[in-house]
């Protein structure tokens, strides 16, 4: 499918945001919505009913914006092979089992480049290109500062906890469409289990169970707890704490593990980042905690400084950085170089539902302008 040889900008992406209960499509040109979204129910336990769906969904945008787009591009659950647009078994889409070829099946129906990829890595390539790191950036070099970020680890904070990595403005996507897939890190609190176990929806709720010696309530949703912790509504406030403690820790617990290995930005997005207040300070002492040898000796768990750059009174300190001044060997000449290695972590101010959208965009954008 040859595409038109045209500025970027001028690009018109079909989208959708495609939930276990509504698919809502839209489109977008420019990191700009052309039409107001469109919301279907997903259908998820019928297969025809839900592909037909898709399909519908995508027609009512296309004729919205004049007939004419160049490419669709929208996340979509997985386990996948996003390479290729095939959806694998999905929890919330029992209609899937054995394996739909979701990206061909729109290629023959809209014939234009469709390109499918996971929430979590188009949350992080939209904070990447057009969110958090360019914000942050720009804030940098406004007051003078020698720091730029490249990388980032985009975390997204919900029903389960999603990841996406960018590195030096590439999306990892991983050999077999895995390239972040945190969920299966160590639980801190239970070996046997997976990080995903502590840090999620399911994760507050049984806390809070178990802190008040009750049976698990799935009705009763983080915000809930949330409400309760800060006494908006009636119920036990310590164990409403508790339960975002140990959220806080296990969050801590993961991200210390992915940012030994990728040396960026944090950015969290997602409905439960709006209790921030209760468990970032739990989260910051599990990442800043010291290592301990067999010989009692402690040393820093991280090569780096991490910051809450939430808390504006902490970012002139990290946009100043270190500062050393070393002679060169045998040489008179004397350089200066930061001295002080650090990352932050932040909340999006886009939103998870919009930096997917703009990832998605951007992504698309990539890939045509590679054909």
């Amino acid at each position: 499918m040859k595409m038109k040889d045209t500025n970027s900008s001028e690009y018109i992406v079909l989208t959708l945001d495609a939930g276990g209960t509504n698919f809502v499509f839209s489109a977008i040109q420019s990191n700009k919505d052309l039409v107001d979204p469109i919301r279907y129910p997903s259908n998820a336990h019928d297969l025809d009913r839900c592909l037909s769906t898709i399909i519908e969904g995508f027609q009512e945008v296309l004729r919205k914006v004049g007939g004419k787009a160049d490419a669709i591009s929208f996340a979509f659950p997985g386990p996948a092979d996003y390479e290729n647009g095939i959806i694998g078994d999905l929890p919330n889409f029992p209609s899937f089992t054995g394996g739909v070829a979701l990206g061909p099946m729109l290629e023959e129906q809209f014939n234009i480049p469709v390109y499918i990829n996971n929430d979590g890595d188009l949350f992080a390539y939209g904070e990447a290109i057009a969110g958090w790191m360019p914000e942050l950036n720009e804030k940098l070099a406004a007051v003078g500062s020698t720091k730029k970020h490249k990388n980032l680890v985009g975390i997204t904070l919900g029903t389960g906890i999603g990841c996406g990595i960018v590195v030096d403005q590439n999306m990892l996507r991983g050999d077999n469409s895995c390239g972040a897939e945190i969920h299966n890190t160590l639980n801190k609190y239970f070996p046997n289990w997976n990080a995903e176990e502590g840090v999620s929806t399911r994760a507050i709720q049984k806390v809070y169970a178990d802190q008040i010696g009750t049976s698990f309530d799935s009705n009763l949703m983080p915000k809930d707890i949330f409400k309760i912790a800060i006494g908006e509504k009636s119920g036990n406030k310590e164990a409403a704490s508790e339960a975002f403690r140990q959220f806080g820790e296990n969050l801590g617990s993961t991200i210390a593990n992915v940012v030994t290995l990728i040396d960026g930005l944090i950015v969290l997005g997602g409905g439960i980042t709006s209790a921030w207040d209760l468990f970032f300070p739990a989260m910051f002492k599990e990442i800043n905690r010291p290592w301990q040898d067999y010989h009692g000796n402690q040393t820093n768990r991280l090569s780096y400084k991490v910051f809450n750059l939430q808390d504006e009174s902490v970012f002139s300190e990290y946009a100043k950085g270190g500062s050393k001044t070393l002679r060169v060997p045998y040489s008179e000449t004397v350089v200066k170089y930061d001295n002080m290695p650090r990352i932050g972590i932040g909340v999006s101010t886009l939103g998870a539902s919009k930096s997917i959208a703009l990832g998605a965009y951007a992504y698309a954008l990539q890939k045509l302008r590679e054909e």
